[in-house]
């Protein structure tokens, strides 16, 4: 095929401004073509007064859209420092094929946003002659007249690099702007202004001592003698670690951190929870002291982007953080640690619908760089890829220094009400509380609930409405309707339990708040911390909730899902969970799944000191596999029967599954285009291979007077959802009746 005569290339110029969430034709110069790829950053001239601006070519073919007397020329490329920006706008550009997503979207989740927030600058005093110079100088200006110019002088001269800080300098010194000028025009003294990068860290973790590294236990040998030996292979494998909880996983992170680092490169360790940074930033920053940095929500956009310069310039080798650290620009990376793989934090609500694991694992390739996951509850997708041998599979199985895993207990409430307990707190949970107030050790409670619970069931026997094609509970909405957010199937809310007849029958009820109320009158001297999302709005909520627990300054910790993930409280020997089926009841297929994941993860708070702990499991459904194999810490058990459910039905890992998402301001024309949707995809999948569910309300059907639907499409083989999803896209954007619907892709 002839080559064009005129290459173009399509330019998203500035990714902060809404305004300009488009792409502009750019003529590519002769010398370029054949260089310029999609993915590198260039320069451009832009708007009237042909501003050069920085751009990010997406594309390049032979024909353009545009007039060609209006179309500008590239000017070149961006400078040799921003090359790892080009290779994250390479890893946006994968991500829009991937997710189907658009490419604005995409470069937004990559690339930090520099808003328009005021950059530090510090200012210095120094040397701008020789040291002999300034010496001379120095035996000139003896005498009483000039005592705050010698003084000035001696100061310089004394600093290890031959400066000191102009704001020392007018405190300490009494530099005024006449005696600068004074060793200005002498050549001897210049002011220097240094760009002063924020380091997120906290004072006290700033200052940490470095601690010796801690020996490893036989078991954490093994394990990580059997990662080295993988990445000594030619085609090294993702390695996922299955440890129970407190087995050490996290010191066989910072081993295999020390490992890389020695070899000159640098690792990013992904976190779940903005509310475990405090404590893991803190472990990191005893083992590697100031080349330990974080990125998180919580952080400033002028706070967040000086991240991105700390680490493209080489200063820090660890970054902690949620997913959006795997973003980290990093020269060499050489490890991606992803702790708690299992949890949904994991996968981006916002389109591109990402999940960090697999991300992390193409990135990973990219970079030559390595993978390692790591869970006491690892998700049913990893733990099968491990068991085909896709991962390496390496096991965990006892605690640090043999202590002992906690003693569950299983509370059935539905004998608490029969014997006229109508409390928020079993009697046996009450008595173990009591008992640890007495002995002076610590108690979590955890409230496994997100707000109120949507499903419907019955207090007396457990039963909980279920729909009849999709094995999920039926979500309460009002009216007393009972809709199932898969398939749409509809009924009305029942008066009596159609299982007991029992009146008791509706949602749950009880907030964080209101169980620290009955816990404050049961133990009224006792010390409470409650966190959840009312507690933690403020930035530093979170460490100084948390620390304050740690220091012991509280006996009883009230929480949600954010109090039982991933920390290490030595004083913790009880743990109670209020209603451990609330989870189970989701109208969602990994429901059994979550549940048996948070209540593992809950129970292993407990315990973590020299004491051995208890967990206490209160349940309407004692007798469900999540709940009693979560109490027995069965993980193959629990396996085996959801992974059976997973087969029958066809959901992941069994099969793959794509949500359409559509969202609309106008309810009526939301329901025509998903229908139309629907039908195009049965045109287009007439072999009988894809199944199609829905379309259907999405689980919040309405949000700020825009209403959601969701279309849902399950095939054995995802390079034939990816070919669906991209004809949708090609029928969306011809059709003119698909303008103001707003459409999103999650693949699963």
């Amino acid at each position: 095929m002839d080559t064009p005569d005129t290459i173009y290339a399509e330019v998203i110029i500035d990714i902060t401004a809404g305004e300009l969430d488009r792409s502009f034709s750019y003529r590519v110069p002769e010398e370029l073509v054949g260089t310029l790829r999609p993915g590198m950053v260039v320069q451009v001239p832009f708007g009237k007064g042909n501003r050069i601006k920085k751009g990010y070519c997406i594309s390049l073919s032979g024909e353009s859209h545009c007039e060609e007397d209006k179309i500008k020329e590239i000017l070149g490329l961006a400078t040799e420092e921003e090359t790892t920006e080009g290779r994250l706008v390479d890893m946006a550009s994968w991500m829009k094929e991937t997710y189907g997503s658009t490419m604005i979207q995409a470069l937004k989740t990559v690339l930090p946003i520099r808003e328009k927030v005021s950059r530090q600058q510090k200012r210095y005093i120094v040397l701008s002659g020789t040291r002999e110079e300034a010496r001379a100088l120095l035996q000139e200006l003896s005498g009483n007249r000039c005592k705050a110019r010698r003084r000035l002088l001696e100061a310089v001269l004394q600093s290890e690099d031959g400066r000191i800080s102009c704001s020392e300098a007018v405190k300490e010194l009494g530099a005024g702007r006449k005696m600068l000028e004074f060793f200005e025009e002498r050549g001897i003294l210049k002011i220097q202004e240094e760009e002063n990068l924020r380091n997120p860290l906290s004072t006290e973790q700033q200052g940490i001592q470095t601690e010796e590294r801690k020996e490893l236990t036989s078991g954490q040998k093994k394990t990580v003698q059997e990662i080295l030996s993988e990445w000594g292979k030619p085609s090294p494998r993702p390695v996922l670690i299955h440890g129970v909880t407190g087995s050490g996983k996290t010191e066989v992170y910072m081993e295999l951190i020390r490992h890389v680092i020695e070899e000159g490169k640098q690792a990013i360790v992904l976190i779940p929870e903005i509310s475990l940074t405090y404590q893991t930033v803190s472990r990191f920053c005893r083992q590697f002291g100031d080349r330990v940095s974080v990125q998180n929500s919580r952080l400033s956009p002028g706070e967040r982007y000086d991240q991105f310069l700390r680490a493209r310039r080489g200063e820090i080798s660890v970054m902690v953080g949620p997913r959006s650290a795997l973003f980290t620009p990093f020269e060499n990376l050489g490890l991606i640690v992803m702790d708690e793989e299992h949890e949904t934090a994991y996968k981006s609500e916002h389109s591109p619908r990402y999940h960090a694991r697999d991300v992390a694992i193409h990135l990973a390739g990219r970079e030559g760089a390595h993978v390692v996951l790591g869970s006491a509850t690892p998700s049913l997708e990893s733990f099968t890829k491990a068991l085909e041998g896709e991962y390496l599979l390496t096991e965990l199985p006892a605690r640090y220094e043999g202590r002992e895993l906690p003693v569950v207990s299983v509370v059935d409430l539905r004998r608490e009400l029969k014997n006229g307990n109508r409390s928020i707190l079993s009697r046996e949970l009450g008595k173990e509380m009591e008992d640890r107030l007495i002995k002076g050790e610590q108690t979590m409670l955890f409230l496994n609930r997100r707000g109120y619970a949507g499903f419907v069931s019955c207090r007396s026997c457990g039963e909980v409405m279920e729909c009849p094609h999709c094995a999920v509970s039926l979500s309460e909405h009002q009216g007393g309707r009972l809709v199932c957010h898969y398939c749409g199937y509809e009924t009305a809310k029942p008066l009596k339990c159609p299982q007991c007849g029992s009146a008791y029958i509706g949602g749950f009820k009880a907030g964080t708040q209101q169980v620290q109320q009955v816990v404050g009158k049961m133990f009224p001297k006792a010390r409470i911390l409650r966190m959840d999302s009312d507690t933690t709005r403020n930035k530093g909520s979170y460490e100084s909730i948390l620390s304050a627990f740690a220091r012991r300054e509280a006996d009883i910790l009230i929480g949600t899902q954010m109090i039982v993930k991933g920390h290490d409280f030595p004083g913790v020997t009880l743990v109670g969970v209020i209603a451990a089926d609330l989870s189970l009841k989701d109208s969602d297929y990994r429901s059994a799944e979550r549940t048996y994941q948070l209540l593992t993860q809950a129970a292993g708070r407990a315990g973590r000191g020299e004491r051995q702990g208890k967990a206490v499991f209160q349940t309407y459904h004692p007798e469900h596999y999540s709940i009693r194999t979560a109490a027995a810490q069965d993980y193959a058990g629990f396996y085996r029967e959801e992974i059976s459910f997973r087969r029958m039905m066809d959901y992941p890992p069994a099969a793959h599954m794509m949500a359409v998402l559509a969202s609309c301001r106008e309810e009526e024309r939301l329901s025509l285009a998903m229908e139309y949707l629907a039908l195009y995809v049965r045109k287009l999948s007439r072999d009988g291979q894809t199944v199609i569910i829905g379309p259907a309300p999405a689980a919040v059907s309405k949000i700020k007077d825009i209403y959601h639907q969701v279309l849902y499409l399950k095939n054995k083989d995802m390079k034939v959802l990816s070919a669906l999803r991209r004809n949708l896209d090609r029928y969306v954007e011809i059709n003119s009746g698909f303008r103001g619907i707003y459409i999103q892709y999650d693949m699963q």
